[in-house]
């Protein structure tokens, strides 16, 4: 695939920069993309046109916003083959896993009306004006455009970032815009560093709202960032997930969609289990299929339509994750399948990518780093309990509180310890079974304020309450 110059997409039209950012697709470890190196100039052009296409996008009606944000999704679906095959080359993830097509319809506001003998009030949901969105390199293009869709179907406009590792979708994304008709302004896509393009959204004085999805790290310097403008903030930041798994558990089932809940997307996914906590009667039977079921998952070229586990987003990453499992040798934990036990092999083409097998690390403590710090990787460590009330401890026992999987067919104590765990979603004998109008988002350093379809428009606009004297 030959080389591609991504631009910047301000005021709906492709615009050229002088300095690059090299992009390499992690499977191969190649530059396959270069990347504007966007600072406050850029950002402050962008943030001009979007609040300059404020005034006439707000106005537009509901309905022909709703038509314009429908003909995005139709005219993305037409080209899914070809954003999926960009985004396995950007992100390094296997190419079967890309093929879900997702739309966002949004339906019509209502007001609510309050009456009684002297007046009449009632609200109005009003757009915040434009909106900064920065999105991450794990699942670039679902990430951004769950963010898109509810910021201009409510009327606001729109700065985004993509991280600058995984920029192409985006770019190409920018195409589409054009194409369905949206008017310049509406949208515009900055591309560059955190710390320079990101910093630069946050900072902004004109930049009213930020939505962020990314780690607890970076949060914690946009959140000092944005505190001086009073801005309005949705953070969707790291997990550290448990998965509770109690004897009574199908383990056939729980034994195979927990292989996806660790390791799919190379566990560069932040709704990933990597703490399993398993009932000590079946603990042996669930390592013995959880390890054999690890070791056969096929890892290589995420173009090959085998391929489970592709590649890791950077070289740098890779080392992090491979850094963990040496922590786990160091303190006496067991590697029972996965890295430094079997060798890859791989293609001539992707020697040089950033690959590691799924791991699986037993006789860990609780106190170790495995336990308590986001590996974002493919790195489960299995655990076993004894009662109820120790596990939920011991699960709500990291600083992070996302999400949860929870495995039994007692339904009292399903209900129970749900309500227990400490995080935002908790998934019953199932992980990422998605509906979009239910909230999420995370508990604890896991974020701040929820998405989904009533949660994102109730974010990206302000309520006014209006009295009228009879």
């Amino acid at each position: 695939m030959r080389m591609l110059c991504v631009k910047n997409f301000i005021n709906g039209e492709f615009v050229s920069t002088d300095n690059f950012i090299d992009s390499f697709n992690p499977a191969t470890g190649d530059v396959w993309a270069q990347i504007p190196d966007s600072g406050r100039e850029e950002v402050g052009a962008a943030v001009l046109s979007a609040k300059q296409a404020f005034t006439g996008w707000s106005h537009t009606p509901v309905g022909e916003r709703s038509k314009i944000v429908n003909k995005i999704a139709d005219i993305l679906e037409s080209r899914i083959d070809e954003f999926a095959e960009l985004e396995s080359h950007d992100q390094g993830k296997a190419l079967s896993y890309l093929h879900n097509k997702t739309r966002h319809r949004w339906s019509h506001f209502r007001s609510s009306v309050m009456d009684d003998a002297e007046a009449v009030n009632y609200t109005v949901k009003q757009p915040v004006g434009v909106a900064g969105l920065i999105s991450p390199w794990n699942l670039p293009l679902y990430l951004l455009t769950f963010k898109i869709a509810p910021a201009i179907i409510t009327g606001n406009t729109i700065v985004a970032k993509p991280s600058e590792m995984t920029s192409v979708t985006a770019f190409k994304l920018c195409e589409v815009f054009n194409a369905a008709g949206l008017p310049p302004g509406v949208i515009n896509v900055v591309f560059g560093l955190g710390s320079k393009a990101g910093q630069a959204i946050v900072t902004h004085p004109d930049v009213p709202i930020v939505s962020f999805t990314g780690g607890t790290v970076t949060a914690e310097t946009l959140r000092k960032s944005a505190a001086p403008f009073s801005k309005k903030l949705s953070l969707e930041l790291g997990g550290k997930n448990p998965a509770v798994i109690f004897s009574d558990a199908d383990l056939d089932k729980c034994v195979h969609t927990t292989i996806r809940s660790s390791f799919l997307n190379q566990g560069e996914i932040c709704l990933c289990t990597s703490r399993l906590y398993v009932h000590q009667d079946i603990y042996k039977d669930f390592v013995d299929r959880f390890t054999l079921a690890a070791s056969e998952l096929v890892v290589g070229d995420p173009q090959d339509v085998n391929t489970f586990t592709g590649a890791l987003i950077s070289k740098e990453h890779l080392a992090k994750v491979k850094g963990y499992v040496e922590v786990a040798r160091s303190d006496g934990a067991t590697v029972l399948c996965g890295d430094g036990v079997k060798e890859l092999d791989l293609p001539e083409k992707c020697r040089n990518g950033y690959f590691m097998r799924p791991t699986v690390i037993t006789n860990v403590t609780d106190d170790s780093r495995l336990m308590t710090e986001e590996i974002f990787g493919p790195v489960a460590c299995i655990v076993p309990f004894e009662t109820e009330e120790e596990v939920v401890r011991r699960a709500n026992s990291v600083k992070y509180g996302l999400c949860a999987t929870l495995w039994t067919q007692n339904v009292s104590r399903l209900h129970r310890i749900a309500q227990r765990l400490q995080v935002g979603t908790v998934w019953a004998n199932c992980w990422l079974v998605r509906d979009l109008n239910m909230p999420f988002g995370g508990t604890k350093e896991s974020g701040i304020g929820r998405e989904g379809a009533k949660d994102s428009i109730e974010f990206f606009t302000e309520e006014k309450t209006i009295c009228v004297k009879m």
